[in-house]
């Protein structure tokens, strides 16, 4: 018998502060972004949340573009 100790988490359904798309983030460490080549920090503020795939490659690229 498996307690609560021993189930993992479901990937909580996050609407994308860029698009508004709807999405999963794995809160065990094993999210689709844990993928990426590009890393960004978590939000600071409360009311953005994290960014889908498509939001968080376009941001990454205007972030490599500028810091040429």
């Amino acid at each position: 018998m498996l307690d609560s100790k021993h189930i993992a988490p479901t990937a909580r359904r996050v609407t994308c502060a860029g698009c508004g798309t709807v999405f999963g983030c794995g809160l065990t460490g094993e999210c689709w972004c844990g993928t990426e080549d590009y890393r960004m920090p978590l939000p600071d503020d409360a009311a953005e949340d994290c960014l889908c795939p498509d939001c968080l490659r376009k941001r990454a690229l205007v972030r490599r573009i500028a810091a040429r």
